[in-house]
């Protein structure tokens, strides 16, 4: 007899798991509820039901939106992944896909799950070439000028070309271990290069009357993360590079972040590629 006869084996429904990660990327269940067509009471019992699945809480809901649990931050990349896999498996079984793209990314999404699922999509095509770049707007402009990159996933003003295609994604608070959110001035990491995101969040700061200090600057992601791990201070972030260890559920003492626009831009050389096309439904899937 099987040892495990009798046993009840636990799935991992993917409509809840598309619920849930659409409520992180919208940042609150009454934005995924508009996005995914359903009553917000609706989706609520989904995500109830999904953390029976797991057996811990995954969200905590704040009046300004929800944030991830140490839990949810463990399921955020797995949830990610078997929702593109199984979109994949759908559209990709069956065809051969062959040729180059090139594909530029904010760092910020670069840190994420995409690359993972370009990953997986040339797992799928052996005769195709994938080339995943991250770089300063100047760099990633001259890739996409000279063919190099044919895909530019970007925040909307450093789309180097047209946008197909934009998406709205929040902003949430990383507070670092031991950071006072009530300090005055608040110790605040930031992105060195002068950017829209850099700008939006200190003019979020100087609205709410909140006086702030530079505690740490970086040109990269992995200093900003780096500095808020170590306990700088706060910084803003998307959700999917929040770690377990940076709390988000104190926040609400924090003004509320602004969203971030991004967009993609296809290079008019690429149109009717077969292996360009599923690389930009892959990215539009996964964001």
């Amino acid at each position: 007899m099987c040892p495990t006869s009798g046993v009840k084996a636990r799935d991992l429904e993917t409509a809840l798991l598309r619920s849930f990660v659409t409520i992180v990327q919208a940042g609150s269940i009454s934005r995924a509820a508009t996005t995914l067509g359903h009553t917000q009471p609706a989706l609520s019992q989904q995500v109830r039901k999904l953390e029976r699945a797991i057996g811990r809480p995954l969200l905590y809901r704040s009046p300004s939106g929800v944030s991830l649990t140490r839990a949810g931050e463990e399921l955020l990349p797995y949830a990610e992944r078997i929702l593109s896999l199984s979109a994949q498996a759908l559209t990709e079984t069956g065809r051969t896909l062959t040729g180059r793209c090139g594909v530029g990314l904010l760092e910020d999404l670069a840190a994420s799950q995409l690359p993972q699922a370009l990953a997986d999509l040339a797992r799928l095509h052996p005769g195709a070439t994938l080339e995943v770049l991250s770089m300063s707007n100047a760099a990633m402009r001259e890739a996409y000028d000279t063919g190099r990159v044919q895909l530019v996933l970007n925040e909307l003003p450093a789309v180097p070309g047209p946008p197909r295609w934009t998406v709205r994604r929040p902003l949430v608070w990383a507070i670092g271990q031991g950071v006072d959110v009530a300090a005055d001035p608040l110790p605040v990491v930031l992105f060195s290069n002068m950017c829209s995101w850099r700008t939006s969040v200190l003019e979020t700061l100087e609205r709410a009357d909140r006086p702030w200090r530079v505690a740490f600057e970086s040109n990269s992601l992995v200093g900003v993360l780096a500095a808020v791990r170590a306990g700088l201070g706060v910084a803003a972030l998307l959700p999917t590079n929040l770690e377990p260890a940076m709390a988000c559920h104190d926040a609400d003492a924090l003004p509320t972040l602004p969203d971030v626009e991004l967009g993609l831009a296809r290079h008019p050389r690429s149109e009717g590629d077969p292996l360009i096309d599923a690389v930009e439904t892959a990215l539009r899937r996964m964001i």
